[in-house]
């Protein structure tokens, strides 16, 4: 599957984008919308169009990273939904959940029950 048109809007509204480099809570550099990696340097700038394009490079590793992981069909929703969870909080984090555990299992109301679980990470 791929990430949709409301799923790439919905991460980009949350992520925000910063054309000039920051460091995160975490104290990464990061650009764009969330981009970060080696290539990110200090006082770095980019356009609108490069973190545009950075964005949906970095959107096929999570992308790939959900449609390895589950195991089960999934709906374009939940598909979205579990992209951006990875985008945020990591594949490490989605491989070791227990929501990930309980999707695989077919339960998707406890997966669903899960989410909540994350929403207070780092505060």
């Amino acid at each position: 599957m791929k990430l949709s048109d409301s799923g790439k809007k919905m991460i980009k509204q949350f992520e925000g984008c910063s054309l000039k480099v920051y460091r995160c809570p975490a104290g990464v550099l990061t650009i764009g919308y969330g981009h970060t990696g080696t290539d990110v340097k200090p006082y770095m700038k980019i356009s609108q169009a490069e973190a545009d394009r950075l964005f949906d490079e970095d959107i096929k590793t999570f992308e790939n990273a959900v449609n390895s992981l589950v195991k089960v069909p999934l709906t374009q929703n939940q598909f979205d939904s579990l992209v951006s969870f990875t985008f945020n909080l990591g594949i490490g984090a989605l491989k070791q959940s227990t929501l990930l555990k309980l999707l695989n299992n077919g339960d998707y109301a406890g997966a669903a029950e899960q989410f909540k679980r994350w929403v207070y990470v780092g505060q």
